[in-house]
């Protein structure tokens, strides 16, 4: 039978949003099953109410373990709270914010009653940490979303007052909190009515929309943009990003066409993933077939199209020339050019990956006479030289990044979709060539990488296992005919443990990491040499982790 992959989605593939809202007010969540606690990933708390892993129960108890949290770690500023379009958004929304009012929270919802983008959270953090005066207390946030997951889901994620993804120490102490509250039947969650909340005098509302759209011109430059006419398609994949880029093209006069506005927490309108599955992915082809079909055909004339995923912290490139860039080609190019073309940034910032990114960035980076940062999985690695400028930019093959202002100073400290969308439009105009052009350019002069993500099948010991092996632990010497160069358990730039192996040859590389939630482990393997090296890399890579972990 034919994968249904890259067509639209039909009725059977559709959440049943009763069923889906039902559950998550009626099913108790059972903290003696460890699929039904409360667990943080790189990217917060998430689950299905459908799975008793998004629940009612889940959202108080971990929003009473944010409150005593930021209670204990002196954070008394107003709390920004967002959500994304998800269908479970709203109601954990809600219930957050029940509980925030009960302890007294100042809490800060969207004034426009909408939807708000991971990057305008983290924005409207650090833009009030910055501008408030010295001595006053600092915000922090909350902003509810599962990013590109499938419409069945829901997600729950902590920024602290650094405007970032909450770090390992915050999140455990949430998570173990909040299992104790779950275990302990709730009690010791304070919570009032929904009604009394959104009435609460530590209540307030804050436009997004308005602080961060309006602060555009301070990070991109939009008068080259417009000056050039470039033709902009913007797609927003029925996520959060959906009124800001009607008031982007709006506000700063660009040529800009919001592709679908459709909201719909089903998702009818996408086209399927390469599982079959509705998710908002926009690295992949399949999510964003519809987009690629129309800039194909010549049906939209843009001279850039882009995509966002459901919380608009991540960016998908689609040029006339090219297709949809893979991301790791994408960041290259924005590295290339932003380095070139930011005079104002500290001229020793070094450039920023995660240690499973294509190795064209090192090249890229050293070309430009950078140093490069190797850091493990999760963009919370990139705060600290966001915050600082010494790390201007930093980016992750899943494509997510965030750079900073023109100045140099800091933008935004969490993943930003819409910024990397624009920034496609800028490097158009200025250098009159499409990304994808511009990275044929790169690969003549660096080379011509082939990249690649499989899984591997591994019980949850084998899992644990891989996430703590030492390099002792690998006594290969080669690697798909090459010399093994280096075997690495913790990350070069931060000397972070990266909860798997890196191995590196001088033409290819291999990573393997175990999922955080299906019984598979993750292969990511590149090759200059070739997609047969690719293959061969692969298939060593799996036997040397095998036997390893066996």
């Amino acid at each position: 039978m034919a994968s249904r992959a890259g067509t639209v989605a039909l009725p059977q593939d559709l959440v049943d949003l009763t069923a889906l809202l039902d559950a998550y007010y009626d099913v108790t969540p059972d903290p003696g099953d460890p699929s039904q606690r409360v667990a943080f990933g790189t990217s917060g708390h998430r689950g299905s109410s459908l799975k008793a892993s998004f629940n009612e129960g889940h959202i108080l108890a971990i929003t009473q373990a944010i409150v005593e949290y930021r209670a204990g770690q002196g954070i008394t500023g107003p709390l920004f709270l967002a959500k994304d379009t998800h269908g479970l958004s709203e109601p954990a929304q809600n219930s957050a914010l029940e509980v925030l009012a009960a302890n007294g929270v100042d809490v800060l919802i969207d004034a426009r009653h909408g939807y708000t983008p991971t990057p305008a959270l983290s924005h409207a953090i650090l833009k009030h940490n910055r501008e408030a005066a010295p001595g006053t207390p600092q915000a922090d946030g909350i902003v509810v979303t599962p990013s590109h997951n499938p419409p069945a889901d829901g997600g729950f994620k902590y920024n602290p007052p650094h405007g970032g993804p909450a770090d390992t120490d915050a999140t455990g102490w949430i998570a173990n909190r909040a299992n104790e509250l779950l275990e302990n039947g709730l009690r010791g969650v304070k919570r009032i009515p929904l009604n009394d909340a959104l009435k609460a005098e530590t209540t307030g509302k804050f436009d997004f929309l308005s602080s961060y759209v309006d602060d555009l011109p301070s990070v991109l430059d939009l008068d080259a943009i417009r000056r050039a006419g470039v033709r902009i398609g913007a797609d927003p994949m029925g996520g959060a990003s959906v009124d800001y880029w009607g008031e982007i093209g709006e506000r700063h006069q660009l040529d800009l066409t919001v592709v679908n506005p459709t909201v719909d927490p089903q998702w009818a309108f996408m086209t399927l993933d390469w599982d079959e599955k509705i998710r908002m992915d926009c690295s992949s082809p399949s999510a964003m077939a519809s987009l690629i079909q129309k800039v194909a055909s010549g049906v939209a004339r843009y001279d850039v199209a882009t995509g966002n995923d459901a919380d608009a912290d991540r960016h998908g490139i689609v040029t006339p020339d090219g297709g949809l860039m893979n991301p790791n080609h994408y960041l290259a190019v924005a590295i290339d050019y932003l380095y070139r073309n930011r005079s104002g940034w500290n001229p020793d910032s070094v450039v920023g990956k995660t240690l499973v990114s294509s190795s064209i960035i090192d090249r890229v980076a050293g070309g430009l006479g950078r140093k490069l940062v190797e850091v493990p999985v999760g963009f919370k690695w990139f705060v600290p030289g966001l915050l600082s400028g010494e790390g201007a930019f930093g980016g992750e093959e899943s494509a997510g990044a965030s750079f900073n202002k023109r100045d140099g100073s800091v933008w935004t400290t969490d993943k930003d979709g819409i910024l990397l969308a624009l920034l496609a439009s800028e490097i158009t105009a200025v250098t009159d060539s499409s990304p994808s052009q511009l990275y044929k350019g790169l690969t003549e002069q660096f080379g011509d990488p082939v990249y690649a993500r499989i899984d591997a099948a591994a019980t949850r010991e084998q899992k644990a296992k891989l996430g703590k092996l030492s390099a002792a632990d690998v006594t290969a010497t080669t690697l798909a005919g090459e010399e093994i160069t280096a075997k690495l358990t913790e990350a070069p730039g931060n000397g972070a443990s990266i909860g798997g192996l890196k191995v590196v040859t001088e033409n290819a590389w291999f990573a393997a990491r175990p999922s955080g939630t299906e019984d598979v482990y993750k292969i990511y393997a590149e090759s200059f040499k070739g997609a047969e090296h690719l293959k061969q890399v692969q298939d060593e890579a799996k036997k040397l982790v095998d036997g390893v972990i066996a």
